[in-house]
């Protein structure tokens, strides 16, 4: 099994970001799964608001999906080699 790292794509437009604005919404998985597929379903399947792609009847973007689309996430794996620390950090202030 591996673990795998996923998080909004930096630098998305604000007419098609499923993460604008950010209420109610996931910014990060980390999910151990066989492969980047699999990590994929199972952060959409646990996914936020994000999934919806309208925020209040308005289109915020131009898909319903973005956990399973490269275009709008990342899905890396994570190695055991690296430095000490914390893997993921995701806080969101109101």
């Amino acid at each position: 099994m591996k673990l795998w790292l996923l998080r909004p794509v930096d630098g998305l437009q604000n007419n098609d970001n499923p993460w604008e604005p950010w209420f109610y919404k996931v910014f990060g998985f980390v999910v151990r799964a066989e492969n980047e597929e699999d990590a994929r379903n199972f952060a959409h399947e646990e996914a936020g608001a994000e999934n919806r792609g309208e925020f209040l009847g308005e289109k915020i973007a131009n898909t319903t999906s973005p956990w399973l689309n490269a275009k709008y996430s990342t899905c890396i794996e994570l190695l055991p080699d690296g430095d000490a620390g914390i893997v993921l950090r995701e806080a969101r202030d109101a």
